[in-house]
């Protein structure tokens, strides 16, 4: 049985798609609604039908992209503290971080803008939802710290691939390869986050 989507949901997908190119290219405060709907070939009017401004098509890029965040964050929610749990949170939230590639370097490079817009603050309080999962009841300082680093570590990895900061002579990574290594090492050092001594 195939399942399609509507046309409608195709169309919002395909200006989320292409407006993460154009603010990829030209950085938000200079990409405009014109600029987006010509590169789609479609009316500014036919824009407006599904968002009404650059951050309503920013909320619909963070909604879409952060969705596999989400489904980690509604896992983990409830559920007792545990080592086991810690650890499966960060294979979740390493899967799928390709994906998420072009939206983590939409915030990097965009932040003066995005850093108090909705879609920011809703962004920020998911990964402080996360951390908080990640170093459960009771942290230290150094605890929090720990699932902090734990967490950056995927974001790094990114960062490292498309900043094409690897070792000359050296094969370069694949997305896959430094997701790989990222989760190691984010294991690793989440490996020192204890439950709280009673």
């Amino acid at each position: 049985m195939t399942t399609t989507q509507s046309p409608r949901s195709d169309t919002r997908a395909r200006i989320i798609d292409v407006a993460l190119e154009l603010f990829a290219e030209n950085g938000y405060e200079k990409t405009s609604l014109r600029e987006i709907a010509d590169r789609l070939g479609v009316t500014k009017a036919a824009l407006y039908y599904h968002f009404k401004t650059k951050d309503d098509i920013v909320r619909g890029i963070v909604e879409k992209m952060a969705a596999p965040l989400d489904d980690a964050i509604a896992w983990g929610d409830g559920r007792p503290w545990s080592t086991e749990l810690r650890d499966e949170l960060l294979r979740r939230f390493a899967a799928g971080m390709g994906e998420r590639a072009p939206l983590l370097r939409f915030f990097h490079e965009n932040q003066p803008a995005l850093r108090d817009s909705a879609a920011g603050t809703a962004f920020k309080e998911r990964m402080l939802r996360m951390i908080t999962l990640l170093h459960g009841p009771e942290p230290t300082f150094r605890d929090r710290l720990r699932a902090t680093v734990a967490l950056t570590s995927m974001h790094s990895a990114m960062f490292l691939l498309k900043a094409d900061l690897c070792e000359p002579g050296q094969p370069v990574p694949t997305v896959d390869e430094a997701m790989e290594a990222a989760l190691e090492v984010a294991l690793e050092v989440a490996a020192r986050i204890e439950p709280p001594a009673r």
